[in-house]
């Protein structure tokens, strides 16, 4: 039935708020009453995501968000909290798991990154990661189409939505696109070239991400082994990373790898990473060693991050992250 103006939730509020003599204009409470519906959704998501998951026989885990050592990461920097971090991932903590000797383990939490503020940027968002021994980032690929194929068919029925006025199909096949093919497309020039001029980001960011995922979604792979962070990299080609990153929209969603489990390569890469956070006048975190010496027990395995924020984003055709969250932060 269509609401007549005045009757919604927003009405309603504005009609409480002036039977009791307050001021009847836009205010943060009300506001908040106009996002009912798509907090609602929200939930709904979350729900069909963890269903999602106990269905193909993962264990939901909670790992500690207040943590000694995050993963050095060059261009991601950890919130302080006394002597510890505030986590920016739980992959530190699941991989352990994983040595332990859990095979599918999946979470659903809170990470929090210093100085991330935009459309897409939260300081504080909800992480979805997920992964699977003996199995590799291809084997992700497939999950992803089936998680966002699962939750469109149940939130609209269809393997289909509409975006910011593009219309994106989620039925297979999804593009697989080569990082290397990407950049001689779209960027105008080679991967190896754009290391060496140190603009990979750039054109990225600028001429390369807008192309993605505008009618079905992209899987951008195969990342330079300068780039592959905790992935392995190709046994067949060595100077490339089995890495990928899904796009929507444009807009990336998840960050996924076949894990490295090698121990000396993964320290030899935070060392590296640590250096470059004191060439760029920061403070390296301190060393985890107990993840270090965990990998040595981790057998082959894929993991992946998927920002929930974003999600819901797209799958309810907001602009802004700050849409879908009850308070961003300027709120509070």
């Amino acid at each position: 039935m269509t609401e007549h103006p005045g009757t919604g939730t927003v009405g309603r509020f504005k009609k409480n708020f002036s039977d009791c003599g307050m001021d009847p204009h836009p205010s943060e409470t009300w506001k908040l009453a106009g996002k009912r519906d798509i907090l609602r959704i929200r939930g709904e998501l979350l729900h069909s995501i963890r269903l999602f998951f106990r269905e193909r026989h993962y264990l939901e885990v909670e790992t500690p968000v207040l943590i000694p050592a995050p993963a050095p990461e060059p261009h991601i920097d950890a919130v302080a909290c006394g002597d510890r971090y505030l986590q920016t991932s739980p992959e530190l903590c699941m991989k352990r798991l994983l040595a332990a000797g859990y095979p599918r383990l999946f979470q659903v939490c809170r990470c929090f990154r210093e100085a991330e503020r935009g459309s897409r940027h939260l300081p504080e968002f909800t992480m979805l990661e997920w992964y699977a021994v003996e199995r590799d980032y291809l084997f992700l690929m497939d999950e992803c189409e089936a998680l966002l194929r699962f939750l469109s068919g149940t939130l609209y029925g269809k393997e289909e939505f509409a975006y910011q006025g593009r219309s994106i199909r989620l039925s297979p096949p999804w593009e697989r696109l080569s990082v290397e093919d990407a950049f001689r497309m779209y960027g105008g020039l080679s991967v190896r070239e754009a290391l060496a001029e140190d603009c990979f980001d750039e054109v990225l960011v600028s001429r390369i991400e807008p192309n993605l995922g505008t009618e079905r979604p992209t899987f951008l792979y195969d990342y330079p082994a300068e780039l592959a962070s905790l992935a392995r990299t190709k046994e067949a080609d060595p100077r490339l990373a089995e890495r990928f990153e899904l796009y929507l929209g444009g807009i990336e969603l998840a960050n996924a790898f076949s894990e490295l489990i090698d121990p000396r390569e993964q320290a030899l890469r935070f060392e590296e990473a640590q250096q470059q956070q004191i060439a760029s006048g920061k403070r390296p975190y301190p060393w985890p060693g107990r993840f270090i010496e965990a990998l040595s027990a981790m057998p082959p395995s894929a993991g992946i991050a998927l920002g929930v924020d974003r999600l819901v984003m797209l799958l309810t055709n907001q602009a802004s992250v700050d849409d879908v969250v009850a308070f961003p932060p300027e709120t509070l």
